[in-house]
């Protein structure tokens, strides 16, 4: 899943030309992290909704920033001693057996609903940093 913002492709291209290589990644890091909580708080308050034990919304974690085919990108994944990210699959999609659990597209939902909380972000970030 991901999120399509039109125009900031040109914006960031210009504001790299002025600006630099060094100082651009740092300010769209900054963006991308920003964005990121934002959307992780988004996504603890969409499984609040249906919370058993609290063991999938504790353990939403933000990854640090990487390189995925020459984009700058963070992953939001589960990780931790209780594992649930072995059925944040399960609990997004349905099963067989249980084909509408609670809380069934919370992500989908959390991430149509964070669309413009994101892209806000990002503007703020840059626009901060200039």
């Amino acid at each position: 899943m991901s999120v399509k913002i039109r125009g900031l492709d040109k914006l960031l291209r210009d504001l790299e030309s002025r600006l630099g290589n060094a100082a651009m990644q740092k300010i769209s890091d900054k963006a991308l992290m920003d964005a990121a909580e934002i959307f992780v708080d988004a996504l603890k308050k969409e499984f609040a909704s249906f919370r058993d034990t609290g063991g999938s919304i504790e353990e939403i974690t933000i990854s640090p920033i990487m390189l995925v085919n020459g984009v700058r990108t963070i992953k939001i994944h589960w990780s931790g001693p209780k594992g649930r990210y072995r059925i944040i699959h399960l609990n997004e999609w349905g099963t067989i057996k249980n084909p509408r659990p609670r809380g069934k597209g919370a992500i989908a939902r959390t991430l149509n609903n964070a669309k413009k909380a994101y892209q806000d972000a990002l503007k703020k970030a840059i626009k901060e940093a200039l």
